[in-house]
């Protein structure tokens, strides 16, 4: 597989959530989509956890830049 195909294989549109889904954690939706984003994002973070292994082992300085990310703000909370 090229470069370009790789790239189009990838998802570069969002993070974990995709802009409707924040409006929905954010309240600008109904209550069942808010319950139903909830339970997808918590079904990402599971995936997640998976990918952090990958990345430890395979890539410590892509893992090291997501720790940045997702931790940047811990001492705020």
């Amino acid at each position: 597989m090229n470069n370009s195909t790789k790239k189009s294989h990838m998802s570069e549109g969002r993070g974990l959530l995709t802009e409707p889904e924040r409006n929905a954690i954010a309240g600008d939706a109904s209550d069942s989509y808010r319950y139903k984003t909830r339970s997808f994002l918590r079904n990402r973070i599971e995936k997640l956890e998976k990918d952090i292994e990958v990345l430890e082992e395979h890539d410590p300085e892509l893992l090291d830049e997501l720790r940045e990310v997702v931790c940047e703000n811990q001492n705020d909370v």
